[in-house]
């Protein structure tokens, strides 16, 4: 049986190292409400599948982002690998030269080897990676989004024009349609995850970004679940498992 890589970034609020940061706790706490993804290992929770979950938060290190500066946009916002500024624009971090080497060596050069290895694990036992980049975002765009529209949609998907293939997105935009979902395509937020290894090198190694407006599944507020947490979970599982069928014949 395949086994799809379900990477999920985003979903910790552990800070592993104060070191640099110049807020306090409550500041802290409340950024990381807004941008923490919450429960989505919960959401896309399979125990037929490989998942690679960052332990850390992406406050402290977003393995997301690419980790030279001056290749990611975010960076020039205060949002590169090591964010520095809040949503506010606030400083949130002073980050020398030597605590940024600490963590890229110890977080996230480690969170990538781990991802880079799953692939390579399906690709030696079936010549195919399936990567399904699991993430959710806010109702309301952060002052940062690169997109600021309001009426955003239920689910997003994300693509690469290499990596995705046409078929998964349109498999997955009928199936959510069919449940009664908007469905945004590379919107709010546009892209999915491939090791560098194989980033437009590998066809064989395939990605689709799903994301889920926090809206239909939790309190934001509060960042608790709401009462339609357990079917929007089946849902995701659901997606997960059309992939799993869907991807054996791509």
């Amino acid at each position: 049986m395949n086994k799809m890589i379900l990477h999920i970034p985003h979903s910790s609020t552990i800070i592993p190292d104060n070191s640099g940061y110049v807020v306090n706790e409550e500041v802290l706490k409340n950024e990381l409400k807004r941008l923490t993804d919450w429960f989505t290992n919960e959401l896309f929770y399979s125990e037929k599948d490989i998942t690679v979950k960052a332990d850390f938060s992406r406050l402290f290190c977003d393995v997301e982002r690419f980790i030279d500066d001056e290749q990611e946009v975010m960076a020039s916002v205060g949002m590169g690998v090591l964010y520095s500024h809040l949503d506010s624009g606030e400083l949130m971090r002073e980050v020398n030269p030597e605590l940024r080497k600490r963590i890229l060596n110890e977080f996230y050069i480690p969170h990538h080897k781990r991802l880079t290895e799953a692939v390579e694990g399906e690709l030696a036992r079936v010549g195919k990676a399936l990567i399904v980049d699991c993430h959710s975002f806010p109702k309301i765009p952060l002052k940062r989004a690169l997109d600021q529209r309001l009426n955003r949609p239920d689910f997003n998907i994300g693509t690469d024009p290499y990596h995705t293939p046409s078929e998964l997105v349109k498999i997955l935009e009928t199936f959510l349609k069919s449940k009664g979902f908007s469905v945004g395509l590379d919107w709010p937020y546009s892209g999915s995850i491939v090791p560098l290894k194989f980033f437009r090198k590998e066809k064989q190694v395939h990605t689709v970004m799903i994301e889920v407006n926090r809206r239909l599944y939790l309190d934001e507020r509060g960042c608790m679940k709401n009462e339609k947490f357990d079917e929007v979970s089946e849902t995701c599982n659901q997606i997960l498992s059309l992939l799993r069928v869907e991807s054996l014949g791509i």
